[in-house]
């Protein structure tokens, strides 16, 4: 193991310490460079669907939903492990890391499709910038204030994709679609030099361990290991569970909903823009204002368990709309569950240590990225169980649809014709099964379940004599963190 002592002492040398920015860290900071990623990503709405569609004219929906699928994977495999690496060497150099390499993919869009898709593909290793911002605003905020600021962050989120989406259609429209994807890459390559340039570090220097060199404990870092991990915290395990169940629908749904509107509900492209446009002013306000109140007056379980019910509500409408008015009322209800994920991401802070904050966020972060693979597929696969096709190359589809009803079994064709949007009804029904899961969260993150790593870690450092009085307790229960700040020598 001296080797590996070498190695990681020869790492810290190498590895330069991002401590340039301009003044000091702030939750600013962060939503800046939210914005512009997903400002970026908005502009390519729509080129991304003719994208998918040149590349793959017969099997569009599937093939995206392979892609995110892989993708997806991959960001649950690597936001354990990117999340618990920010508490060693802190939030900046990871801030810079995912964002560029979230971003890569855009100007292949026109250089290569090929390369464009593989590159999406393999990007998703990197695709975890919310758990590393959500890190980054615990450093800088206090408990009290931790909810509001995730809740910023979110609705910084939301409002990036109020107007991008049409501006960028309005763009291609306007000039082409190789305009907006260099715009787009002009806004990504701002977003990498903000945080190169303007983006100070956020983890005190206290917080990290004794040295950059520390012993990485890979068991603990990996995302299996880290799922193990979880299994001994009670409330993380039922945060994560809630996610799960939560997002895994609310992934699938975000894969195909806008297809689904303009081929199954015969939205018109401006009637898609200014849907996206009202659930995003209406998030804003949601994860603002509204949870604001709800974290103030309810607490973090029953705004959590809110936003679940308006969840419930609004796939229910997807999933039995027939009139057009049901669907803008669902994306009503859509905004307003938009709370659920950063009240359960400012709990799990709230149940953190300060120095595990990483951790926390990337295990999150991981079971969205897992939700984020199986939620297309599944909904694809649900889709095509009931024989709806979404290719969206197909003039006719709505006619071929009715066509394909007639044909059906009788019980099979009346199903469908009651639930139009079936994968939103089992969605529904997931939610449903968080709720219940949800309940069992306790009122406060402080209970006497047991923690990720020791409560005591912080005050170890600080004082020697703690840490004495710790270590000499008994170990057998104890929960290892994460991270391993300990060289391990023969």
């Amino acid at each position: 193991m001296r080797l590996a002592k070498v190695f990681h002492l020869k790492l810290h040398q190498r590895l330069p310490r991002m401590t340039s920015g301009l003044g000091q860290a702030s939750i600013y900071h962060a939503l800046v460079v939210i914005f512009l990623e997903f400002f970026a990503w908005g502009l390519l709405t729509s080129p991304i669907i003719s994208v998918l569609n040149e590349a793959f004219p017969r099997h569009t929906f599937l093939m995206n939903g392979l892609i995110q699928g892989v993708k997806g994977m991959l960001s649950f495999l690597s936001a354990p492990l990117i999340g618990a690496l920010s508490d060693v060497w802190g939030r900046k150099p990871f801030l810079l890391l995912t964002v560029t390499f979230t971003c890569a993919p855009i100007p292949l869009m026109r250089l290569s499709i090929w390369w464009y898709f593989a590159m999406l593909s393999i990007s998703g290793i990197f695709s975890v910038t919310f758990s590393v911002v959500f890190a980054f605003v615990a450093d800088v905020t206090t408990d009290e204030d931790r909810s509001a600021a995730y809740g910023l962050v979110s609705a910084t989120f939301a409002a990036s994709l109020v107007t991008s989406p049409a501006l960028g259609a309005y763009l291609q429209d306007l000039y082409s679609e190789t305009v907006v994807i260099w715009i787009a890459t002009a806004v990504a390559l701002l977003d990498v030099f903000f945080i190169m340039v303007a983006v100070p570090e956020s983890l005190p220097e206290k917080l990290r361990p004794a040295s950059w060199g520390s012993a990485v404990s890979w068991e603990k870092a990996d995302p299996f290991g880290a799922l193990r991990k979880v299994s001994q915290d009670q409330l993380i395990l039922l945060l994560c569970t809630t996610v799960f169940l939560s997002y895994l629908p609310e992934a699938g749904e975000y894969s195909s909903i806008f297809v689904y509107l303009r081929l199954v509900m015969e939205f018109t492209k401006e009637n898609v823009a200014s849907y996206i446009a009202m659930v995003g002013v209406l998030s804003v306000l949601a994860q603002t204002l509204i949870l604001s109140l709800l974290m103030k007056y309810l607490g973090h379980k029953h705004t959590i368990m809110i936003g679940l019910l308006f969840e419930i509500i609004q796939l229910a409408c997807f999933g039995f709309a027939t009139q057009n008015w049901i669907i803008w009322t669902a994306g009503c209800m859509a905004a307003v569950s938009s709370i659920t994920y950063p009240a359960i991401s400012a709990f799990a802070s709230s149940h953190a240590s300060a120095d595990q904050q990483g951790v926390a966020q990337g295990i999150i972060t991981g079971i969205r990225g897992l939700c984020n693979g199986l939620g297309p597929a599944l909904f694809g696969f649900v889709f095509y169980l009931f024989h709806v096709n979404l290719n969206e190359g197909s003039d006719h589809n709505i006619e071929v649809l009715k066509k394909d009803n007639a044909s059906m079994p009788f019980f099979q064709g009346s199903l469908r014709n009651l639930i139009p949007g079936p994968p939103f009804a089992f969605g529904a029904i997931l939610v449903i099964m968080a709720l219940m899961v949800a309940a069992f969260i306790p009122e406060s993150p402080h209970s006497s379940f047991r923690k990720l790593n020791s409560s005591a870690s912080i005050e170890m450092k600080k004082d020697p004599e703690v840490e004495m009085a710790f270590t000499d307790g008994s170990k057998k229960h104890e929960v290892q963190p994460l991270m391993s700040d300990v060289d391990i020598q023969l």
